[in-house]
């Protein structure tokens, strides 16, 4: 065990009986004074798992409970110089868990686990090379202008109805989606993973209330571990017509409730701001062009800023696709100075292989990329953020 990184018990037996999604395997980790009890999953073939993530070095005593009885103990050494932990909310900025500075460079590939090895291994390439420290992507698969694919695998099995039977998880889908959430956090990536979304010709976002939990407790027992990883509860919240305010307000309870860790977590909209004045919402994730806002909204919410989507840079017809490499640049520019921060999208009009990098990734082909890089540089030479009102 070492501190900030994934520690596992994993252990063998029959196949669940009824729900494999959710089940009843827990354990307690205790150093000192610093309780944490987990839930455990099962992740097919007969292997049942329990995950823990240690934020502090020091010997845990645990024990596990349920399906399985075992207990232990397991020293966490101290993290190394590339293990950080969680990004955390300081303020209306960010620091990583060792209380280093955080500072979010963001781009968008909303679809981009649900394409083919060779095109994902494209992006990966790619996003090494970039300057980007998190990627805004979705769970379940997009479908929009642009992005017509069908994925290999689904998050879940289907009933003999055809409907979604979320108490089966696809284990081919989840193991392919840790593996490349792994290959993220190599990289230095946080990955802000997008919930829910709209964009649907499944039925993923329509589902009962009721199978939109048991989903989420099944992501968080497998997900919530992991030290990169975001919450956002959905790109566009306000556009979902089978969802409620009061679905959103549950969904966001149980998500906050049942993470262990306290990742990082808001909800995005299209035209109707989320409330983030609330208690569980860590950081305000806006879709506005109102740029001159950003410490006004510092000063209102008390929290962090960051404008994820403020329109891309590319050719596309669509006018949120079609914005310089040059105005994409000041709006990053202006965005940080007022002591926020922006996120990037690309949307050049595809090519044969009708890759966009918004939607599926594959190669960066903008000019802001290596001027959004520049201010990276900059803002990582600062001894601290900035913070808001400073630049006026």
């Amino acid at each position: 065990m070492r501190q900030y990184e994934t520690f596992e018990l994993s252990f063998t037996g029959p196949e669940p009986e009824g729900s494999q999604a959710v089940i009843g395997l827990e354990a307690e980790f205790a150093c000192g004074k610093d309780v944490r009890r987990v839930k455990g999953f099962y992740a097919g073939n007969g292997t049942y798992i329990v995950r823990f993530l240690p934020l502090k070095a020091g010997t845990y005593t645990w024990k596990v409970s349920g399906l399985f009885e075992a207990e232990g103990s397991e020293k966490a050494d101290k993290a190394d110089k590339d293990h950080h932990g969680p990004v955390r909310a300081d303020g209306t900025h960010f620091r990583y868990a060792d209380g280093s500075w955080f500072y979010p460079f963001g781009t968008t590939v909303y679809a981009m686990m649900h394409q083919d090895a060779g095109l994902i291994d494209r992006t990966m390439k790619t996003l090494s090379e970039a300057p980007f420290n998190k990627v805004r992507l979705c769970v379940f698969p997009k479908h929009y202008n642009y992005n017509h694919n069908d994925p290999d695998h689904y998050a879940f099995t289907k009933r003999a109805d055809g409907s979604w039977d979320v108490d089966h998880p696809d284990f081919a889908f989840w193991d392919a989606f840790e593996a490349r959430l792994a290959q993220l956090a190599s990289l230095g990536i946080q990955a802000d993973l997008i919930l829910f979304h709209p964009y649907d010709r499944w039925g993923l976002d329509a589902m009962p209330q009721q199978d939109n939990l048991t989903y989420l407790d099944y992501l968080l027992r497998r997900f919530a571990a992991l030290p990169n990883l975001w919450w956002s509860l959905a790109n566009e919240y306000d556009l979902s017509p089978a969802k409620t305010l009061a679905d959103w307000e549950e969904i966001e309870e149980f998500v906050a409730s049942h993470d262990p860790y306290g990742h990082l977590l808001s909800n995005h909209n299209c035209f109707k701001p989320w409330d983030w004045s609330r208690p569980n919402v860590t950081h305000i994730s806006w879709q506005s062009k109102q740029l001159n806002r950003v410490a006004e909204m510092q000063c209102v919410y008390g929290k962090p800023f960051i404008n994820d989507e403020c329109r891309y840079e590319g050719t596309l017809p669509e006018p949120w696709g079609n914005m310089t490499g040059e105005e994409m640049t000041r709006r990053f520019w202006k965005i940080m100075v007022q002591g926020g921060y922006c996120t990037h999208g690309e949307t050049f009009y595809p090519g044969e292989d009708e890759v966009v990098w918004w939607a599926r990734g594959g190669e960066l082909r903008g000019k802001s990329v290596s001027r959004i890089a520049f201010l990276r540089n900059v803002c990582e030479t600062l001894p601290g953020p900035v913070e808001p009102g400073q630049a006026g």
